[in-house]
């Protein structure tokens, strides 16, 4: 993969895909596949030029025609393309950089494109690897807590044996947050405070839990 040392490197005006609930992080890989045909343009421009993409959520009011920008999103390379039988795209879009969204371009492509400011995670192109190294215990025991209440399953020989920053992006892209959770995780201020948020999700998700299992079934 291109490598992204300084902030001059990202590309100022990059395209957006609005994706509720789909989490891209600086590092992280989101496979995606591409079927609507603004977007199957959007990938034919990204691919002829610096394959950059953005990946950012809505935010209320919804508007489906134009749904508003949430405020901070991720910028993702390409780095893997693949096209099917039927015409549509698989993609991988590896992380690099968040970006804040300065002004939105006038529609002059199918697809929306945004200037994005780099400036307030320049921290995001360089290593931060000693940041999660953390104890894994009560952590682990959250996590296990978690996956058995929502009936998922996980490789715990790989959780194990993941590095810390590369295990918590995964999880934070992987698990099943709402938006609103998934927004606060990618505005984390860096890795250490993005895995103690994850830790304060899973265990709000334990208390929820067990207050539904404690509360009265309701009566039709």
């Amino acid at each position: 993969m291109t490598s992204y040392r300084k902030l001059s490197d990202l590309p100022q005006v990059i395209p957006v895909f609005p994706l509720d609930g789909a989490l891209l992080l600086p590092g992280g890989v989101l496979p995606l596949r591409i079927f609507e045909p603004r977007y199957l343009n959007m990938i034919d421009d990204a691919m002829s030029g610096e394959r950059m993409i953005g990946m950012v959520q809505t935010r209320a009011p919804a508007n489906r025609a134009a749904p508003k920008l949430a405020r901070v999103g991720c910028a993702g390379r390409i780095t893997s393309y693949a096209e099917t039988d039927d015409g549509k795209y698989l993609i991988a879009l590896t992380g690099v950089c968040r970006f804040e969204t300065v002004d939105e371009l006038p529609r002059l492509t199918p697809y929306r494109q945004v200037r994005a400011a780099y400036a307030p995670f320049e921290g995001d192109l360089a290593a931060d690897d000693d940041a999660v190294e953390f104890d894994r215990g009560p952590f682990m025991e959250l996590l296990r807590r978690y996956l058995d209440r929502k009936g998922l399953g996980v490789e715990w020989d790989s959780v194990a044996s993941a590095p810390g920053p590369a295990l918590v992006t995964s999880l934070c892209m992987a698990l099943p947050f709402g938006p609103t959770e998934k927004q606060a995780l990618l505005e984390a201020s860096d890795l250490g405070d993005r895995r103690a948020t994850l830790e304060a999700l899973l265990a709000i998700d334990a208390v929820i839990d067990e207050d539904d299992d404690d509360a009265p079934p309701s009566i039709q």
